[in-house]
């Protein structure tokens, strides 16, 4: 059996709502709305609701099967409008460098081959005039054209900077008005099969998974959200190591074997006249 997925972050907005929707059914009829203290008989809304985000992992796994199926619809869904957007691209990027207008008369074509070509045709033109203008400064005497070059060259690279600014511009209009048109995750953008897998997990997830366990959670009562503290005998933690038994220091000696020191006798020598000879 495989493992519930995990709730992705884009997906917590969802349960909060759901959240709020089952809080709204399971505390209708009872003292235990929004802001009202804590009783002895049900736990508040925001001791529910705390319980069941620190919960979220236990609670979706209940409503797994309908998730997996709704991640998977919508990035299949993702994945098409991606390569739809590519596609999209790759064409604008063919009909500029050919000509070729997108419904606007051969000027729309035109102007795109421009935008296209001119920063690159100006930078190297740039390039070349100011590489020879001044590697021509370099001789003595200087020859004439050697100026000019340098001119021309400085206004084919602001020619080049303007067109490269131009196109950014028209990059950054060209990808406000594709992405008007992209797929989001508010319900009135997405897909109809992404809405009919969003809802269907919502459903799932609020009553076979939010219902009961908030059902759980109030007939427990106050004890299933009040944190369980073992009582200690004193005020030392028990670390699990027993104190070593010591003895008295008469009982050690007592129980020390005692050793005597070995007796040595001292050489016998004898004096000269003893010597053999």
């Amino acid at each position: 059996m495989t493992s519930a997925p995990h709730l992705l972050n884009e997906d917590r907005a969802d349960f909060e709502h759901v959240l709020d929707d089952a809080l709204r059914i399971v505390l209708d009829g009872t003292d235990g709305e929004a802001g009202s203290p804590p009783t002895t008989e049900h736990l508040n809304a925001e001791q529910l609701r705390t319980m069941a985000l620190a919960a979220t992992d236990v609670i979706g796994a209940r409503a797994a099967t309908e998730y997996e199926a709704y991640r998977r619809v919508r990035a299949e869904t993702r994945e098409a409008a991606r390569e739809s957007a590519q596609v999209r691209e790759r064409n604008t990027f063919g009909y500029a460098a050919m000509g070729v207008a997108d419904g606007a008369g051969s000027g729309a074509g035109l102007f795109a081959v421009m935008a296209v070509l001119t920063p690159i045709l100006a930078g190297a033109a740039a390039a070349i005039f100011l590489l020879i203008g001044y590697a021509l400064q370099a001789l003595s005497p200087e020859p004439g054209i050697a100026s000019p070059l340098r001119t021309a060259g400085w206004f084919f690279a602001a020619v080049a900077a303007a067109a490269i600014v131009l196109g950014g511009i028209g990059l950054v209009l060209t990808a406000l008005r594709d992405g008007a048109s992209a797929i989001h995750d508010a319900p009135d953008a997405l897909p109809p099969e992404v809405t009919r897998a969003r809802e269907l997990w919502r459903q799932a997830l609020l009553d076979r998974g939010l219902l009961p366990f908030l059902d759980d959670a109030l007939a427990a009562g106050p004890a299933a959200a009040a944190p369980t503290v073992p009582a200690r005998s004193s005020r030392m933690p028990n670390l699990g190591y027993s104190r070593p038994d010591f003895s008295s220091p008469h009982d050690s000696q007592a129980s020390t074997p005692r050793y005597s020191s070995p007796d040595f006798s001292s050489p016998d020598f004898s004096g000269p006249d003893h010597l053999p000879e």
